[in-house]
């Protein structure tokens, strides 16, 4: 393995490309040559393309008043027997931040306020790798959206993606829009896009998902918004189901499989995902329904009164009995009551994770994350 990179290097190669991405960071320590071979740019190009499933959530709450903001950041993993919560995920980063996004691997989060000068940062959990980027008229309120591709943004040593921030405006007419900022790694600027897009809605959980190509919020009216990030163009997609369909609130959720954008739905229609099929005739294919019965059945030592608890709803700011949190690769992360449960959509599986209680006295979360592990090198130059 010493001259590995310079002769017969195709074995290990193929061998180490054939692990699964979290064993790396530890195979580097090995020796010197594997250390070289994981290093080379062509073997994390290749170990980047590969699809990772996710590997887990990271989650972080806030206080319900007031504007400090809570700086324990807890990862939940996906895939084990028994859940273990940890919360020393991010000490490589220079100071506790807030966590904001996350696309294939990489994570973005801000200062935690208060703080004089805050700034947004981009990590890579994995190989500890991070940058500092500059944060123009800073708002704790603010949306990003980190925008990122392994298969097209991953060129030799240099990582490209591309951040956005996405602010609620109020043009002449007195209508409300959404405006678009973007940093790119490429230019390392900011720059503010021509596109706006006209909606009276607010966004819903913060949370953007890129889904090929295309940003995707959702809002807490009967669309999502989208934002196609290389074109800067902007559009409203339909929900499958509009709010007048309903005698209770529903909770939902987007996120995406199988590349995919899904949206995953619970009301007194029972647990509902679609994937979305064309995005300008609003069109979706319903992939998954059970009843609230159904469920309660099937999962009995995590659910009860399913259909009193979800129907008793009647306001949006009444706390649901099940609150969505997540969807990442068939895994929908939820909170049922007090407990944090992971459901798997394919084998039917439902997981006890934890009390909420786990988490702190704080019952608000402000940011759940999927994560999936990934070698993408972030250029600090």
């Amino acid at each position: 393995m010493g001259n590995v990179g310079e002769q017969n290097s195709d074995i290990p190669f193929d061998v180490l490309s054939r692990l699964p991405t979290k064993y790396m960071p530890r195979l580097k320590c090995v020796c010197k040559g594997w250390n070289r071979l994981i290093s080379d740019p062509i073997f994390m190009m290749v170990q980047s393309r590969k699809k990772e499933p996710v590997s887990g959530f990271f989650c972080q709450q806030r206080f319900r008043l007031g504007n400090e903001d809570i700086t324990t950041i807890t990862h939940i993993p996906v895939g084990k027997q028994e859940a273990k919560l940890f919360q020393t995920v991010f000490d490589f980063l220079p100071e506790h931040v807030v966590l904001l996004a996350s696309c294939n691997g990489l994570v973005c989060g801000r200062s935690c306020f208060p703080r004089i000068d805050p700034c947004l940062y981009i990590c890579n959990p994995l190989n500890h790798e991070w940058m500092r980027l500059t944060w123009e008229e800073p708002n704790r309120e603010d949306t990003f959206a980190l925008a990122f591709d392994p298969c097209r943004d991953l060129l030799g040593t240099s990582t490209k993606f591309k951040l956005i921030r996405v602010k609620q405006i109020e043009i002449e007419s007195k209508a409300l829009c959404f405006s678009f900022d973007i940093y790119s790694s490429d230019t390392r600027a900011w720059k503010k896009s021509e596109e706006i897009c006209k909606c009276n809605s607010n966004l819903y959980k913060n949370k953007g998902f890129y889904v090929e190509g295309v940003l995707h919020w959702l809002t807490d009216g009967d669309e999502m918004l989208t934002f196609h990030v290389e074109n800067e163009l902007s559009w409203l997609v339909s929900v499958p189901l509009p709010a007048i369909e309903f005698r209770s609130i529903p909770e939902a959720c987007i996120g995406d499989s199988d590349d995919r954008l899904h949206y995953v739905l619970v009301s007194q229609y029972g647990l509902q995902i679609w994937f979305l099929e064309d995005y300008f005739e609003s069109k979706w294919s319903l992939k998954l329904s059970k009843t609230l019965e159904e469920m309660e059945e099937q999962h009995m030592m995590f659910l009860y009164n399913l259909r009193e608890r979800v129907t008793q709803r009647l306001a949006v700011d009444m706390e649901p009995w099940v609150d969505l949190l997540a969807f990442k690769d068939g895994y929908l992360l939820m909170r049922v009551s007090r407990n944090i449960m992971l459901y798997n959509i394919e084998t039917n599986r439902m997981q006890l994770l934890c009390s909420l209680s786990k988490f702190g006295t704080h019952s608000t979360f402000c940011t759940v994350l999927p994560y999936s592990l990934s070698l993408v090198p972030l250029d600090q130059a």
